[in-house]
């Protein structure tokens, strides 16, 4: 069994805790281990953080535009994608294989060091951001969607 979800946010920091609540509370409902919640929803958290902070293309403030999450719980996997209209990632940032620790990109590195896998791409034609990153899931005992 699988569960996903899609949200389409306003570029408001109102609407990092509605994703985070929405992420934990899938994951108590199909009895994924806590620890593993807890470090997605930090996850993500940074994610929607950085789409409300930068996702706004031509110089855009919060509060206007939009971005989106999609949430995916699949056999023992779960993936998060993050999408802004923003201007996108520098192509340094692309680049690297891990985020640096520079003034900007701490986020990034957070992401990096709670996630499995991280991917950060820019929306060519279209503009903006896709941040996704993946986890292994841990199941509590007699999980709902526990796979065995």
């Amino acid at each position: 069994m699988s569960i996903w979800w899609s949200l389409h946010l306003r570029r408001d920091a109102a609407s990092v805790p509605l994703a985070r609540r929405l992420l934990l509370g899938t994951m108590e409902t199909a009895g994924v281990d806590p620890d593993i919640s807890f470090d997605l929803s930090v996850a993500l958290t940074e994610a929607c953080a950085n789409a409300v902070e930068h996702g706004g293309g031509g110089g855009a403030v919060e509060g206007t535009g939009a971005y989106d999450v999609t949430a995916y719980l699949d056999g023992d996997r779960c993936r998060i994608e993050v999408t802004d209209s923003g201007p996108g990632f520098p192509p340094a940032t692309v680049a690297r294989r891990r985020p640096c620790l520079a003034e900007n990109g701490r986020g990034l590195h957070l992401i990096a060091e709670l996630a499995d896998h991280v991917r950060l791409r820019n929306r060519p034609g279209r503009g903006g951001a896709v941040l996704s990153f993946d986890k292994t899931l841990k199941w509590r005992d007699g999980a709902l969607l526990k796979v065995s």
